[in-house]
């Protein structure tokens, strides 16, 4: 008689963990650590320095980052070496020296972007500067300043930290505040920019603001020195007027 055939032991279900195969490959473990990418805190500073401008100061930007201002609107600008800026608003007293007084018109914002000086100037004032220029005699000469009025657009310093008053935060990306714009003389929140920009006396500016044409005539006489400083030999010197002369 033949018997029945012995019973087959159950087949243990298959085992998934690396443990029971040591020799089979496993597959690489998913990375905890996410890929790199742009720090939040670039925009989330890029966004409150628009903030700041549109709702603070109510000028308006233009779209991308870094924040650039629209020209032409609320100011104009002047676009001076930031050395005879300097010289400039020293010699109108629009400096605060160490242990001398407030400076003069303290609402008159200038900003300094690397080796270049903004000063903002009444909307308008960059049509005005060729004839300006003109009747003060310096529109024979080659100077370094430029004027830009409307559809221009200027690199929009930092807004300063609340109650700070030292100079803004690192912009992001960046190393340090070269190259970045900075405020050297801040525009005040709560107060009409307009009423603090040079312009022409003849235009209702005089006692409120510097006047523009004092302002262009310093700015000119500084920048034409800058320029008589640099080394120039294969150039020969340029006459000056009288009237320029009296300034130098």
């Amino acid at each position: 008689m033949v018997g029945a055939p012995p019973p087959v032991p159950p087949v243990p279900p298959a085992r998934t963990t690396a443990s029971a195969h040591p020799s089979a490959p496993t597959a690489p473990a998913a990375p905890s650590v996410p890929f790199p990418r742009r720090p939040l805190d670039a925009g989330g500073t890029w966004e409150r320095v628009r903030w700041w401008y549109e709702s603070v100061l109510g000028w308006p930007t233009a779209p991308g980052a870094p924040v650039r201002l629209r020209v032409g609107v609320r100011f104009d600008v002047l676009d001076v070496p930031a050395e005879a800026g300097h010289a400039a608003l020293e010699r109108l007293g629009l400096l605060r020296r160490p242990g001398g007084p407030a400076p003069r018109w303290p609402g008159f914002p200038v900003a300094v972007r690397g080796e270049r000086m903004l000063l903002l100037v009444a909307a308008g004032g960059a049509e005005e500067m060729p004839g300006l220029l003109e009747w003060l005699e310096w529109g024979s000469l080659p100077l370094d300043l430029t004027a830009v009025g409307a559809g221009g657009l200027m690199e929009a310093p930092l807004a300063p930290e609340p109650g700070s008053t030292g100079l803004p935060p690192r912009p992001p990306g960046r190393d340090g505040l070269q190259g970045a714009a900075v405020w050297l003389r801040a525009p005040e929140p709560g107060c009409e920019v307009e009423a603090s920009l040079p312009t022409l006396s003849a235009m209702g500016g005089a006692g409120t603001a510097p006047d523009l044409a004092r302002l262009v005539q310093t700015l000119a006489t500084q920048c034409h020195r800058v320029r008589l400083s640099l080394p120039s030999p294969s150039s020969p010197s340029l006459p000056v007027s009288p009237f320029q002369r009296m300034t130098l």
